[in-house]
């Protein structure tokens, strides 16, 4: 068993375009609210327009709350970055760890990168808006093991 950490942060460095699905919905709505706060606008209504077209109206106020509590702990990229950068992995990893009911395996790996307050409003945003994205349809796949086709 490795002792180190692991060789490479799932999802970072990423093509957006080869992110699964709820992922890249995740990713994008992160990235729509980052942009939205960065220029002085109100970042919830951002949100709402891509998690409508897939049903996933629910999950806007919580994932909302989530990136208002990690405001300054995970820098955002623009939207039209190219690859997710390692902080976008990060949230994706925690809140993937999350929905599959791994929060004890995310806060270990998350708390190597952050500090502890940021990563307790992670895990604890991260529950209701996996409930949401659940209740949608959309799971995060869990990054820590083989994908399967």
């Amino acid at each position: 068993m490795a002792t180190h950490g692991l060789p490479a942060w799932p999802w970072a460095g990423t093509p957006v375009d080869d992110l699964p699905a709820a992922e890249r919905l995740l990713l994008d709505g992160a990235r729509l609210w980052a942009a939205a706060a960065r220029q002085g606008h109100a970042p919830l209504p951002a949100l709402r327009l891509p998690f409508a077209a897939e049903g996933a109206t629910a999950a806007v106020a919580p994932l909302d709350a989530l990136l208002h509590a990690l405001d300054a702990a995970l820098p955002i990229g623009c939207p039209l970055c190219p690859r997710t950068l390692p902080a976008e992995a990060l949230l994706l990893l925690g809140c993937g760890l999350v929905q599959r009911g791994a929060a004890r395996e995310a806060q270990a790996v998350l708390l190597r990168c952050l500090p502890a307050a940021p990563v307790a409003a992670l895990l604890a945003g991260a529950v209701p808006l996996g409930i949401a994205l659940a209740q949608a349809g959309l799971w995060l796949r869990n990054p820590l093991r083989c994908a399967r086709a």
